[in-house]
């Protein structure tokens, strides 16, 4: 047995509280090395005497563990316990072989040594406290969302346009460059996105700002009057909210604008502002050139970083969170660099908002593993790139092989727990990235296995303005094209596609959050990748032909004997060799 390779710590994604009444308790074994995992468990409080008189604590229950994932390197093993009241102690009995071992917090013991040597040294969940159990807005779950750039998404309204503003389309855009898109050309298309099954849309900064972008506020209390006003925002969340859309903004706390008043002061002012110390500044005067003396976004003098430990501008950003929530009735904050603001700050801002409207949805822009941010008492999810960027590896770019793949998303999967994962925001592209149709190589059949794959995982799916119609487009800026309405120039075939994704997640349990994903491995067959979705009442396959030629997938051994109804398309055939499957194609059957 590999001891090095075994690895729990309570609290975070290896033990966390389900609900008021269920812990789940994960443990990391290496792969092929262990045969059986049992918890050994018991009220931490539960004491019994001894023969020789004295008093030891009590296992009360022995529950084997179940082996849930599993990676090139690691087994991930997992148990759901419901202790009487609500508090636990907990060891590992795990089994190799012959030998046979108990893991505690105090490190591995001989499982026949008498109990009372290794029990002191249990792990321990001292109690299921309801208000630390990570809960985040139960519609999440069931949500497809839509981001849009609305500077690009559609010009509703041209009298609000800015001077030197262009024909809509006429040009590649620019960084800064402007096609008058605004929000009443969101309302005039709310029928497009309806049809495509989306429930959720999430705007890019709509406030006061002077690039295309608006990530460089001025204003955080007005909209951009090139965007419109606050009645036709107003209207704007009537009509989505009318049509079973949520509204989702995007703020940015982390930095303001170079023009923002306060900022402005200080620049005139200097050391004798009342505002110096919204900012981080390093010394008097202020200079932007060649190198800002103040803390910045990266390294953009324009983007000075505000700081958030600062009363009066602490209290100015929470009434930005309020006002929008309490006078407009949106239903989420997308939180802008969230990782480099205080996590004081942000458990503030939840009390504030959710106060308000408690099944707000709060989530953070950040990139990398977010545990820290995801303990139910700051953000309900985090934009899950880690994720997503092993699927455009290997189904976009054949970058990696299936294995790294199958282990890339399995660790993915690992990263928080179950009840976290659902409401994870799962994303292929934005306003950040290249679109997914120019990093597939224009490939539209890798598009759609991409899709395919995101709208069928755990989470809360995003697809960015035009994917779904076909819109290219490399890096920023040409990632923020304007959206063509001219159906002539519209993938009707991806948005058909597309279409009947959403629609299976919303009608097929199995389908998206109610089904457990579980890969069919194969390492020995780069050619295609399998996996099922299941729950108790029905069992999903998925099968993805990674080639360029036809090919012939075999039915898994424990699938032989079933059949299997198309959901997705009728372009596979499956007979006594298997799964008949186009280049590129894809199965989606349920299996009878």
């Amino acid at each position: 047995m590999l001891k090095e390779a075994i690895y729990h710590r309570p609290k975070g994604n290896f033990a966390y509280a389900i609900d008021t009444k269920t812990v789940q308790i994960r443990l990391r074994t290496k792969k092929d090395d262990v045969t059986e995992v049992a918890l050994l468990w018991g009220d931490p409080f539960t004491w019994e005497q001894t023969e020789d008189g004295t008093w030891q604590w009590k296992v009360n229950g022995k529950t084997v563990m179940k082996k849930l994932r599993s990676t090139t390197l690691f087994d991930y093993w997992t148990a759901d316990l419901q202790p009487e009241y609500r508090r636990l102690k907990y060891g590992f009995e795990i089994h190799s072989g012959e030998e046979k071992v108990v893991f505690t917090e105090k490190g591995f013991f001989e499982a026949d040594r008498e109990a009372k040597e290794y029990i002191a040294g249990f792990f321990t969940f001292p109690f299921i406290n309801p208000e630390d159990i990570f809960q985040a807005p139960a519609w999440v779950k069931e949500t497809v969302w839509y981001q849009i750039f609305p500077e690009r998404f559609a010009n509703g309204n041209p009298t609000t346009d800015q001077e030197g503003t262009l024909a809509w389309g006429s040009q590649k855009p620019e960084w800064d460059n402007f096609f008058g898109g605004d929000l009443q050309g969101i309302i005039d298309h709310i029928d497009h996105l309806a049809s495509l099954g989306i429930n959720g849309i999430y705007l890019t900064p709509i406030f006061k700002a002077p690039s295309n972008h608006k990530y460089d506020t001025i204003d955080y209390m007005e909209i951009d009057p090139h965007f419109g006003d606050k009645e036709t925002f107003k209207k704007l969340v009537e009509v989505c909210h009318a049509n079973g859309i949520k509204v989702m903004l995007d703020a940015v706390f982390n930095h303001s604008g170079f023009y923002f008043p306060p900022f402005q002061d200080v620049l005139e002012h200097g050391e004798a502002s009342k505002y110096k110390d919204w900012f981080y500044l390093r010394e008097f005067p202020i200079v932007s050139k060649p190198v800002p003396n103040y803390d910045t976004f990266a390294f953009e003098p324009k983007m000075p970083k505000l700081n958030t430990s600062n009363p009066e501008l602490r209290e100015y950003l929470l009434e930005v969170g309020r006002y929008w929530v309490r006078e407009f009735d949106i239903d989420g904050w997308r939180l802008d660099v969230a990782n480099e603001v205080s996590h004081e700050f942000w458990r503030e801002f939840r009390k504030e908002v959710k106060a308000i409207k408690p099944d707000a949805y709060i989530l953070g822009e950040i990139w990398h593993d977010a545990m820290p941010w995801l303990q139910g008492d700051q953000f309900d999810a985090v934009m899950n790139y880690p994720y997503t960027n092993a699927a455009i590896q290997f189904f976009g770019e054949s970058k990696i092989t299936k294995q790294q793949f199958i282990d890339e998303t399995t660790e993915a999967l690992l990263m928080y727990p179950d009840n976290v994962t659902e409401v994870a925001f799962n994303l292929l592209g934005s306003h950040d990235t290249p679109r997914i149709l120019h990093v597939s190589g224009e490939d539209k059949l890798k598009v759609k296995q991409l899709f395919t794959f995101l709208l069928s995982s755990p989470g809360t799916p995003c697809i960015y303005y035009g994917d779904e119609i076909g819109l290219t487009g490399a890096g920023d800026p040409d990632c923020r094209r304007c959206m063509p309405w001219n159906k002539e120039e519209q993938d009707q075939d991806m948005l058909q596609y597309m279409t009947r994704l959403i629609q299976l997640r919303k009608t097929v349990p199995a389908f998206g959050n109610d089904g457990t994903l579980t890969f069919v491995e194969n390492a020995a067959d780069d050619n295609y990748l399998m996996y099922t979705k299941h729950n108790d009442k029905e069992t999903l396959l998925f099968i993805f032909n990674h080639s360029d030629e036809n090919i012939v997938v075999p039915v898994p051994a424990g699938l032989k004997e079933r059949n299997f109804e198309s959901l997705l398309n009728d372009e596979w055939q499956v007979n006594e060799s298997g799964f008949i499957l186009a280049a590129r194609g894809v199965v989606v059957a349920v299996v009878k």
